[in-house]
This record gives C-alpha cells, sequence and structure tokens, in this order.
C-alpha cells in the first residue's frame, strides 16, 4: 500500500484545493500578549502625555548641542598637539605663547602692518623667542636679566662679536642661566628653526656629573646630554667621533659635557667639525693664553663662546685680558698693546704710593676698558643672594702661635741658610727656594707636626730645631694646644658639637693637615667625611649627598681647596672653617661659597683662620691688594682701597711677635685706639663685600656675633684680633628695626594696660572705702528671690 493511502494520512476536506493541515496544528492556540496587572491602587487609565519643553530648556540644548569654538579669533594654544586627520596650520608662529603672564621674551619681531606681511614671503616672517615656560618661571629677576644677556650677546644683538663672560659671584645660579640659554638656543630662533644644532660644555673634571645631574634636574628627559666621565681610550674616540660626524639639525643629543683634561686629549677630533656653540665652567682655567687647554679651545670651530667665572680676575690683569681674548678674540688687540694702553697705567694708579696725575690716568684708563668690556660682560655681586639666603655672619680671626711655634718659626728665620737664600741674587734661585721656605713656614703655622719630617732630617731651616720639641713629643699622638689655630678649632668643634645641631666644613690647601683633622676627630670620636685627590669622580657625588641629608651622622666635612673647592653645595652644613690662606684669593673665595648657596635654611658663619704677625698675614694682605684689583676693574668700584706697597708684599719673612694684628697695623685705622679697640662703627652701608677697613675691629670678644667664637676666645686665650661683618646688612638693620618697633610698640601696650589696671584697682578701693559694695548686696539678694519664686 502507497503511503499517501494510509488511513492517517488521508483526510477529507471541503475543497479539493485545501492546504494540507497538520493533525497537531488544532492544539496549538494563537499567541497573545499578556496584559499587564495592575498593581494595586493604580488606575487602568493610559499613560498621561509629555510636558511641553520650556523655551529655557530648548536654549540650553541648542548650547549644549554646538560644537566647542575659541572666542578668540586666530588663537594659537601654547601647548598644543596634533591631532591625527587635523592639517596644522601653515602660518609661522612662536614655540611658545609671548603674550603669556611671566613670559620671558628673548627677541622681539619688528612690527609690521598688514600691508608688509601681504608683500613680504611667509617663510621670512620673524616671530618671537621666548623662553620655556619651565625655566622661565622659576628664574629669579637677575637670573632672567642674565640670559637675555647672554642670547644677546651670542645672537650678536650687542654688536660685531659673539662671545661673552657671565662673571656672577658663586651662588647666584649661573648654572641653570646658561642651561636656559641653550635650551633656547638648541629649540629656537626667530626663524622658526634651532639656532644652533648642538654645544659642548668644558668643565673641571669633578663637575662633569654635576652638569649632567643639573640637566635632568631643570629639563628631565627632554634633552639627551653625553657625559665623558670615564672609559676606556676606544670607547671616548669613538662617542666623540659620532658625536662631532652628526651635523642634523635636530641632533639626537645635542648637549656633550668634558672636562678641560679630556678635552686636551681630544682636541683633533673636536676641532674637525662645526659646533654651535661652547661654554667653559671655571673659566679662570683659561688665564694663561700659553696653555695647551687654552690653544686647544681656541681651535673650537665656533664664535659663539661663553665663559663662566665668578673671579675673572685672580692675579693679574693679563689673565683678565686672556679671558676676554678668548670669547671675542681680538676686541682688546694683541698681549703688548693690552699691557702698554691698559694694564701699566692702572697698576701704577693702583699703587699706595702712585701720585695724582698716575691716578688719574688709570681712572681714565679704567673707564676706557670698562666701557669695551662691559658689552660682553655680565657681573652681579652675591649681595643680591641676601634676599633669598639667611645672613651670613664672616669672621678673619688672627690667633698667636703657642710658644713652640713661635720658637720653630724664630728658628727658621734665623737660619744662615734661609738668611742666604733670602739674599740671593740670582731671581730664578731665588724663587724656586722662596717657594720652598714659605710652603715650611705655611706648615708650620697650621701644626708642628706638618714640619716633623723635616726637623727630624735637620733640614734647610731646621737645623736647631730638634732642641725645641717637648722632650715627650711624637707625631702619632695629637696633642691639638702644640698648635694655635689646631687648638682653637678643637675647642670650637666640641661647644658647636655640645650645644647645637649645626654641621661643619673645614677646608685646608694641604692634604697633610687634612690628616690631622682626622686624627682629631678620631680622638674625639666625631662622624667625618673627606673628600680630596684621591677620591673619584663619581663617589664624590654620593658623599655629597649622603652630607647633606638631616638624619646623617657626619658632623664634619673635611675639604681639599684644590680638589673640591668649586662647585659643591655642602648645604647641609652652615659653618665653614678655612684654616689657611693660599695665594690666590680666587681659591679662598670659592670654597668659602660652599656652604652659603640656595637651599640655605640656617644662618651661615665663616671662619678665616690666620697666624698672628706670621706669612700667613702677608699671604692675606696679598689676596687684599688682588681682590682690590678686581673690585677696581670688574665691579667698576670708584677707588680701591690703597693698603699695601709692593714693599710691603715683599717683606713675608719676619716675625711679629708683638702686635695684635699685622693687617690692622697696615690699615692704620683711624676708627681705633692705638691698643686696638674700636670707638667708631663702621658705615651703615657696608657688609661683608666691604673693604676689610670697614668690617667691625674687635681686640676682645665683645661684640663677637658668634657665642661659639666668643666663649672659645676665652677659653683657650690665644685668640688676638678678630674682624667680622654680616653679608645682609641692610636687610638685618631692617629687620631690627621692624623687631625695635613692635617690641617699643609691645611694651607700650603693656604699659597702658598696667595703668588700666591700676586705675581701676583704685577705683576698687575707693569704692569698698566708701561703702558702695554693701549697698549692692540687697539687688543681689532680690534677684534670687525673684528666681526662687
Amino acid at each position: 500500500m502507497r503511503k499517501s493511502l494510509v488511513p492517517q494520512r488521508c483526510v477529507s476536506s471541503p475543497t479539493v484545493n485545501s492546504p494540507f493541515k497538520s493533525p497537531l496544528s488544532a492544539q496549538k492556540r494563537q499567541r497573545e500578549c499578556r496584559k499587564r496587572v495592575p498593581e494595586k491602587g493604580a488606575s487602568d487609565q493610559p499613560p498621561s502625555p509629555k510636558l511641553s519643553v520650556s523655551e529655557h530648556e530648548l536654549m540650553i540644548m541648542k548650547i549644549l548641542s554646538q560644537p566647542f569654538k575659541i572666542p578668540i579669533a586666530n588663537y594659537v594654544p601654547e601647548h598644543s598637539t596634533r591631532c591625527l586627520g587635523m592639517k596644522r596650520s601653515a602660518a609661522r608662529r612662536a614655540l611658545h605663547d609671548p603674550f603669556t603672564c611671566n613670559a620671558l621674551v628673548l627677541f622681539a619681531p619688528p612690527d609690521l602692518s598688514e600691508h608688509d606681511k601681504l608683500k613680504m614671503d611667509k617663510n621670512k616672517i620673524q616671530v618671537h623667542v621666548v623662553v620655556d615656560p619651565l625655566l622661565g618661571n622659576i628664574l629669579r629677576p637677575h637670573q632672567r636679566e642674565g640670559v637675555q644677556f647672554m642670547y644677546d650677546c651670542v645672537t650678536g644683538a650687542k654688536g660685531d662679536f659673539n662671545g661673552c663672560i657671565m662673571a656672577d659671584e658663586m651662588g647666584l645660579g649661573k648654572t641653570l642661566q646658561c642651561i636656559t640659554l641653550l635650551w633656547t638656543l638648541l629649540r629656537q630662533s626667530p626663524d622658526c628653526k634651532p639656532t644652533i644644532n648642538k654645544a659642548i660644555i668644558v668643565c673641571p673634571s669633578s663637575l662633569v656629573k654635576n652638569w649632567y645631574k643639573e640637566f635632568g634636574k631643570w629639563l628631565g628627559c627632554r634633552v639627551n646630554c653625553l657625559s665623558i666621565d670615564g672609559g676606556s681610550k676606544e670607547q671616548t674616540t669613538k662617542e666623540l667621533e659620532q658625536y662631532m660626524a652628526n651635523q642634523s639639525q635636530r641632533h639626537g643629543t645635542p648637549v656633550l659635557i668634558i672636562s678641560y683634561e679630556t678635552f686636551r686629549l681630544y682636541a683633533n677630533i673636536l676641532n674637525s667639525s662645526d659646533v654651535g656653540a661652547v661654554l667653559c665652567d671655571e673659566g679662570h682655567r683659561l688665564k694663561n693664553c700659553e696653555n695647551l687647554t687654552y690653544q686647544a679651545l681656541m681651535g673650537l670651530k665656533t664664535t659663539r663662546r661663553v665663559l663662566l667665572s665668578g673671579t675673572p680676575i685672580q692675579n693679574d690683569l693679563t689673565e683678565y685680558y686672556s679671558l676676554l681674548h678668548f670669547v671675542n678674540p681680538g676686541m682688546l688687540g694683541s698681549t703688548a698693546e693690552f699691557r702698554k694702553q691698559f694694564e701699566n697705567p692702572i697698576l701704577r694708579g693702583q699703587d699706595a704710593n702712585s701720585t695724582d696725575a698716575e691716578r688719574e690716568k688709570a681712572t681714565e684708563r679704567l673707564q676706557e676698558l670698562a666701557a669695551l668690556v662691559n658689552r660682553c660682560m655680565i657681573r652681579r655681586t652675591s649681595a643680591l643672594l641676601t634676599k633669598y639666603l639667611p645672613v651670613k655672619f664672616e669672621m678673619v680671626v688672627c690667633v698667636r702661635m703657642t710658644e713652640v711655634q713661635t720658637e720653630l718659626y724664630k728658628s727658621f728665620l734665623q737660619s744662615d741658610t734661609i738668611r742666604r737664600s733670602v739674599m740671593e741674587k740670582s731671581a730664578s734661585k731665588a724663587s724656586l727656594t722662596a717657594l720652598s721656605n714659605i710652603t715650611s713656614l705655611k706648615k708650620l703655622c697650621n701644626h708642628p707636626d706638618l714640619v716633623y719630617e723635616k726637623i727630624q732630617e735637620g733640614a734647610d731651616g731646621f737645623e736647631k730645631a730638634a732642641n725645641i720639641l717637648p722632650a715627650n713629643y711624637s707625631p702619632r699622638e695629637l696633642r691639638p694646644e702644640l698648635g694655635a689655630k689646631l687648638m682653637l678649632l678643637d675647642c670650637m668643634l666640641a661647644s658647636i658639637k655640645t650645644n647645637t645641631t649645626d654641621k661643619i666644613v673645614l677646608v685646608s690647601n694641604y692634604t697633610q693637615t687634612l690628616d690631622l683633622f682626622e686624627k682629631l676627630c678620631r680622638k674625639r670620636g666625631y662622624g667625618y667625611v673627606r673628600l680630596d685627590g684621591t677620591m673619584t669622580i663619581k663617589k664624590r657625588g654620593k658623599v655629597v649627598d649622603d652630607f647633606n641629608r638631616p638624619d646623617s651622622n657626619d658632623f664634619i666635612f673635611m675639604l681639599s681647596s684644590k680638589a673640591g673647592g668649586c662647585g659643591l653645595n655642602l648645604i647641609g652644613a652652615n659653618r665653614l672653617v678655612m684654616f689657611d690662606p693660599d695665594w690666590n684669593p680666587a681659591n679662598d673665595e670659592q670654597a668659602m661659597a660652599r656652604v652659603w648657596r640656595d637651599g640655605q635654611k640656617k644662618p651661615c658663619f665663616i671662619y678665616r683662620l690666620l697666624a698672628t704677625g706670621t706669612i700667613e698675614e702677608k699671604i692675606f694682605q696679598r689676596q687684599t691688594h688682588k681682590k682690590a684689583l678686581s673690585t677696581t676693574v670688574v665691579d667698576n668700584a670708584e677707588d680701591g682701597e690703597r693698603h699695601f706697597t709692593q714693599d710691603d708684599l715683599k717683606d713675608l719673612f719676619k716675625l711679629d711677635e708683638r702686635t695684635r694684628s699685622d693687617t690692622h697695623d697696615i690699615f692704620r685705622c683711624k676708627r681705633c685706639t692705638p691698643t686696638g679697640v674700636q670707638t667708631k662703627l663702621p658705615p651703615d652701608d657696608s657688609d661683608c663685600m666691604s673693604d676689610l677697613a670697614h668690617w667691625y675691629h674687635c681686640a676682645n670678644n665683645k661684640g663677637i656675633p658668634d657665642d661659639i667664637l666668643s666663649k672659645s676666645w676665652d677659653i683657650t686665650g690665644c685668640v688676638s684680633f678678630v674682624f667680622h661683618h654680616r653679608s645682609n646688612s641692610a636687610v638685618v638693620e631692617q629687620q631690627l628695626a621692624e623687631q625695635r618697633r613692635l617690641q617699643a610698640l609691645a611694651e607700650k601696650e603693656q604699659k597702658e594696660r598696667e595703668e588700666e589696671e591700676e586705675e581701676q584697682d583704685d577705683k576698687e578701693n575707693a569704692r569698698y572705702a566708701s561703702g558702695e559694695e554693701e549697698e549692692d548686696e540687697p539687688e543681689d539678694d532680690a534677684k534670687d528671690e525673684d528666681f526662687t519664686l
């Protein structure tokens, strides 16, 4: 049977063409929408229509639906970034907005009319040069002025030269100013392109890492620096060759930091191609035109030269000429022309025995020299720091030698060998012998231990010195009482450690003296750090950072002025002792500027120790003479003090046992009595930057601004005289005057209050006497009764 004839499939239909229906279809129900059961209490009415939108809502919706549009026409945001799919504006514009608040604009293009702009080529329209706000917003007013000056010099805006000298004193932020200058030159110019493609920074080896850190501190990862600090010869050669070979406008590593010594060794590579600019830190190293480093740097193919030096004049004007000739060759003529026209007349006018005509001629030459030099040199003194730093007290302490030192000193001067060397007719032999003798005397002024080996050997000048030493003398065991300066220092350190939380820096020119300091620290149990020529460059930065930490256990930082006196920030300490003077005042000035710097929070005390009546005072006098020359030439002072003649400066091999201070005697001070008692105060406008004659003079410890020194003077009894002054005299005087005014006002108010209280007491007593208080008592009782009712 066919499946189609099966009874289940045979279904009768009313029509032949009726569609087939499955027997299951009758069981299915059509889907119906489920009716929502209304909640209890709700009506079954349909929902009410929405309320019409008010006009205010329509207005707000219309505003919010509009795309954002800057209301200022042709406005270019300062920190704009690229957006995908958007075409950059073809208009030339400055890298940073010159019209923002506090913007430092180094160059402003000339104003052009709209007609001139249409006629000009759009690619030749100049734009503003604006310092990156990242740096411009942190620059102090004098630093903004310095950046502007250097930019004008290196771009030729001040004349037909491209070099300059930044001669600011220590602590004024020369490093930050130069970083700002280089960053601007590397990024901008009036022509919408970098002014230079790369720059070389040459500095002492101890400051290479410091410069690298300063770039990272102020600019972060915005600029890549190549610092040559150690490494093999092959690696250094490869890095320098790659650096010099890259002449692209956008250099990947545009800044090279290198030491003077390394630059001299690789001068053939560094002088092979053009360099945008060179910057020489501690530029007084270039004071000699004849040395190899100077000649190597002169070979650089660049006209933009910036030299940094807080002490451009250290010894004489010839060195000053060398620095000026380096940055702008030919500005002052040849060396012979400079000496004839400027140096010789100025030096004759500076001598104490000069005539009025010589002084007048010197003044004319100074004015002429200043007119030339001021075009390319900017100089600001540390007096500007008084606005930002705490007060600094500087003291020159004359210390009378002990009996042992005095006898050894006289025995040395009376030696036949020394007398013959002083009377030597040959200049070359006399100078060599005198240098050795001077070194021996300087060490003897510090402590007899420093010349003990020569005493044992019976060297020249010490033939009879062994009999002068005490019977139980031994250099293995340190005896501070045998050296006056060390005895005073020992007492001061103990007082500082006991009575304060201050830290101290000890500076000396000799590593042997640092050895004495170490013995003293071990003997007294002081924590200390020592930095001298034996410490590697890499380790110095870590040692300084650890010492500056407030939680550091190091109490003393020993510093060699020859090895680390430049560029270090030792703001963890606020006291510094210059134990012995140097012939070059710049070395001492650099060392003494280590603690009074940006970041210092405490008042600073600087002590310069000199052995009374000895060669140390003569050296200090020579420093003062050089400083007076620098003040006259560099700082444009009208009249430098003329205290010392050339004969005074040559009279080194003498000992004056009776004087309180040989330096004070030479002054012929009119403010002090013959016994050294000061009867007239210094000028009101003087400070520690003034001439020593205008400082406070003390023959006793009355009026000493430091209790530590005053107490040590009483205990040791070895101090004979003190010159002292403070930094910000004017500011301090204003503060003291304000304090006195407030104190007087408070006392007046207190007095008025006491008088009012006395009057009130008198009235109360009078009322008691008249019986008024008894009459008042019933009123109180009535109040109490009312309360109870």
